[in-house]
């Protein structure tokens, strides 16, 4: 969320920050909304003070040993009339002045950062890693080896459970798994980052604070119990903490996990049907960084280079790009795509998205940090990013080592997840 104080001061930068997302201007109204609320918050605390000052007037009186029934009296009358006028009359006005800005808040995404071109359709390449391979064959996509594998069913999982999801099977199932345990291992034991086990489950008030919500609940799972299954296990770690004032000696914290994500992929219609490339079920290993404001532009540099390393070892080629304003997500003011080559489509998709989120979330969850030395707290800036999205890379993983006669090699680091196998071949 925004910091109101910083629209009072800074309307025009306001306006072209959401013009750059491609919005129009909100200035306005939020100003409005923001006199009206403190208009209503001045008349609130001077009906207390009134009744403050009443109650003194009468336990004095009181203790004095003199007649209280005149002032009880106007204190009756005084209730009676603010009930007749305020209350009935103005409390859904009042209300609305006191929830508007902060509702209408909730709803506006963050600001690009400075740095963020403002190309309104294309992103900025920063860079490739890796050869694209040439293959002596023209190369399949990923649900056609995996079928010829005999390991991709997405027949059976249309049957269970509707479009959109797939069966893996045996050393597929298997190459999953190894992918998932080689990118924690990677992330826990040389970056540094926490392993958490979190729920899959979370209250409105986590999509609040990471700002799925409340804007984007079409595109979310909900239980008859009113949980929300996460979309991303950005979603619990950030979470973590929520409503806490930390201690600025234990910053940064960086957290990772994999989890099942759910997403509903409402307004997709027709992009990616075919293959494992946009599920309403996925496995993804995710990032997450809670840093001093100071350290926070170092760590979403710290982070990418985290995700990249992975690709690095799986030796799949990539590309780095920053992400025009009109395409970051709501929360971030900065955004690197990490693309994968994928050879059956002949093109680079994107594998991960490593996002700073600035005070943002902070704000939203009442995430805080006591500077040492110095009186009163300071929100985090959070981040976030994927390390990877797990059947993005074994769609890569089977694209780029895909063989002429159907088989797959495994990629050196991942075969003593597999116990030393080399080579998927095609199910006979």
């Amino acid at each position: 969320m925004l910091n109101i104080k910083w629209i009072r001061e800074n309307p025009g930068a306001f306006d072209h920050g959401l013009a750059r997302r491609g919005l129009a201007p909100m200035a306005e109204k939020v100003l409005a909304l923001d006199k009206a609320r403190r208009e209503a918050l001045t008349h609130v605390q001077f009906r207390q003070r009134q009744r403050k000052a009443l109650s003194k007037a009468i336990a004095d009186r009181h203790r004095q040993g003199e007649s209280t029934d005149a002032l009880r009296a106007r204190g009756a009358a005084h209730k009676s009339l603010q009930t007749a006028t305020t209350c009935d009359v103005n409390v859904t006005r009042l209300t609305e002045a006191l929830e508007g800005p902060q509702g209408l808040l909730m709803t506006i995404p963050n600001m690009p950062a400075e740095d963020v071109p403002n190309s309104d359709a294309a992103h900025t390449e920063l860079r490739r890693v890796g050869m694209v391979p040439i293959f002596p064959f023209p190369p399949k996509a990923h649900d056609t080896i995996g079928a010829a594998l005999g390991l991709m069913d997405f027949e059976r999982a249309s049957r269970i459970a509707g479009a959109r999801f797939v069966i893996l099977k045996g050393m597929l199932a298997r190459l999953e798994r190894a992918l998932s345990a080689f990118m924690l291992d990677v992330h826990t034991t040389e970056f540094g980052y926490i392993e958490v086990s979190p729920p899959a489950l979370v209250r409105d008030q986590a999509l609040l604070g990471t700002g799925q919500l409340p804007k984007f609940s079409a595109d979310l799972f909900q239980t008859d119990t009113s949980l929300w299954l996460v979309p991303t296990a950005e979603v619990p770690l950030t979470n973590l903490v929520a409503g806490e004032i930390l201690d600025e000696a234990i910053l940064p914290l960086r957290y990772t996990a994999m989890t099942l994500c759910f997403r509903s992929e409402a307004g997709a219609a027709g992009k990616d049907t075919r293959g494992m490339l946009r599920q309403h079920q996925f496995s993804k290993v995710e990032l997450v960084s809670v840093t001093h404001p100071d350290q926070s532009e170092a760590e979403h540099q710290r982070m990418t280079a985290c995700a990249e390393e992975v690709l690095k070892r799986l030796q799949l080629p990539y590309r780095v790009v920053m992400l025009c304003p009109r395409d970051m997500g709501f929360a971030a003011c900065r955004t690197y795509d990490l693309e994968v080559w994928l050879p059956g489509q002949g093109r680079y998709r994107e594998i991960s998205s490593c996002s700073h989120c600035g005070d943002f979330q902070a704000r939203r969850m009442k995430a805080r940090f006591r500077p040492m030395g110095k009186s009163g707290p300071r929100y985090v800036h959070t981040m976030n990013g994927s390390g990877l999205a797990v059947g993005r890379t074994l769609v890569a993983v089977l694209e780029n080592y895909q063989q002429a006669d159907g088989a797959v090699l495994v990629p050196e680091v991942l075969r003593p997840y597999l116990r030393g196998q080399e080579i998927i071949a095609p199910h006979v």
